[in-house]
């Protein structure tokens, strides 16, 4: 009598083992690739956003006040009189000084320059034009390289994001006025747009170090006759610092 074997084939079983095992990885990476990729693409869109709106904040912040005001410490720290010189408006600053020692005489030094200004002193002012204008640009940039020095050899990127901490400006009917806030010692400054896009211009500049300054070389130059004694008197007070 023949015997009846059952065979049974371990390597097949362990074949659809591993196949059914293999489509069940495939289904379960399958699963997970999804959500995965949906999450990528948004981190994607979200770096995008933040890419773009950082560079349009950039390009608008290229064309303020505070942007011309880093310019104008970056070149201040390299000496760069061209890049000084296409911000500060000298011609408006000297005139906007010769403006403030006359309106900061009163009572009798008033009348004083009244009587001796209008005719003489006009006159002096437009001889004196030249050397007025040099002496304020020089001791303009010499103040802009002292009180920048905090801006020596740094990135001019962090020196524009950072020149806000040091000057709160204001911005009305096209014109900035910037008080500026450093080592103890605040100057007030106009601007206006510049001629070139996206750039300002400092016209005025309020400073007492700077009007005394422009009460020197007024004194300088003017004839010894053409002061009376209470003039004197007056350019000498704008030499005394402040109480």
């Amino acid at each position: 009598m023949k015997r009846n074997r059952i065979v049974i084939n371990l390597d097949e079983s362990r074949s659809g083992g591993g196949t059914r095992r293999g489509f069940a990885g495939k289904k379960t990476r399958g699963g997970l690739g999804k959500p995965l990729l949906i999450i990528a693409l948004v981190m994607l869109l979200i770096a995008a956003g933040v890419v773009g709106g950082g560079y349009l904040w950039w390009r608008h912040y290229q064309n303020s006040p505070a942007y011309s005001l880093a310019i104008l410490t970056d070149a201040a720290q390299r000496n760069d009189t061209a890049t000084i010189d296409s911000i500060l408006d000298t011609d408006k600053v000297t005139d906007d000084f010769v403006s403030q020692v006359r309106q900061r005489a009163t009572g009798s030094a008033s009348s004083a320059i009244g009587s001796v200004w209008p005719n003489q002193a006009d006159s002096a002012t437009a001889s004196l034009s030249p050397k007025l204008k040099q002496t304020v640009h020089d001791e303009l940039v010499k103040e802009l390289h002292r009180l920048t020095e905090q801006a020596a050899g740094k990135p001019f990127i962090l020196v524009a994001l950072a020149i806000t901490r040091f000057a709160d400006i204001k911005e009305e009917n096209n014109v900035a006025h910037a008080t500026v806030n450093i080592k103890d010692e605040h100057i007030q400054l106009t601007m206006q747009p510049a001629t070139a896009p996206g750039r300002w211009r400092i016209t005025a500049v309020q400073d007492d170090k700077l009007v005394t300054v422009i009460a020197d070389s007024v004194q300088r130059n003017l004839s010894p006759g053409a002061l009376q004694d209470a003039v004197q008197k007056q350019l000498d007070k704008l030499k005394k610092p402040a109480p």
